[in-house]
């Protein structure tokens, strides 16, 4: 284990399990339909990986980086989307892939938004889950693990853009963020 982690909450293999699970569930659900998965970076990339090899479907991807962090701890509650997608979404069932639902702020936001370009459907699938902290109102149709609110990194997470590469979600010391 990394010594900067206090715990391990969610293990590699019950990552792969669950991703797989959440693979076969969308492929059932999706069937005859144009699925394109969005993306949203930098946390997603590794689950998003993961997921789309688990889905037996054609799918395209695409990818949005929307930020309300910053490098804090904490949502600032103002989004920004720093990179938008390249992919007309008219007509088109979106599929969001995000490593967390926290607050629920940036799905809320972007919910809107897909659904104002035209997107055929919007749902959305997250690794991980915060429902303690939810501020906004989202529903998130394919959930990979409910976790309590402590601060989570690695599979994707990070902070201060470290542990991404971490093959399990743990949860960080607060020694390494509190200053």
């Amino acid at each position: 284990m990394h010594p900067n982690i206090a715990k391990i909450l969610v293990t590699e293999e019950e990552i792969r399990d669950r991703v797989a699970v959440l693979g076969q569930e969308i492929t059932n659900d999706y069937r005859g339909k144009k699925l394109l998965l969005v993306g949203i970076l930098k946390g997603s990339a590794v689950f998003m990986a993961d997921l789309m090899r688990q889905i037996d479907l054609d799918v395209q991807i695409d990818f949005m980086v929307v930020s309300s962090y910053s490098n804090s701890t904490q949502s600032q509650g103002h989004i920004q989307i720093r990179k938008d997608l390249s992919t007309d979404i008219n007509g088109r069932d979106v599929l969001v892939v995000e490593d967390m639902i926290d607050s629920g702020t940036t799905l809320y936001y972007l919910n809107e938004i897909l659904q104002v370009r035209g997107a055929n459907s919007v749902e959305f699938v997250t690794l991980l889950n915060k429902p303690s902290r939810r501020e906004k109102p989202v529903d998130v149709r394919y959930i990979g693990f409910d976790v309590p609110n402590e601060f989570v990194v690695g599979y994707g997470l990070d902070f201060a853009e470290n542990y991404r590469n971490l093959p399990f979600v743990g949860v960080l010391k607060p020694e390494c963020y509190e200053s």
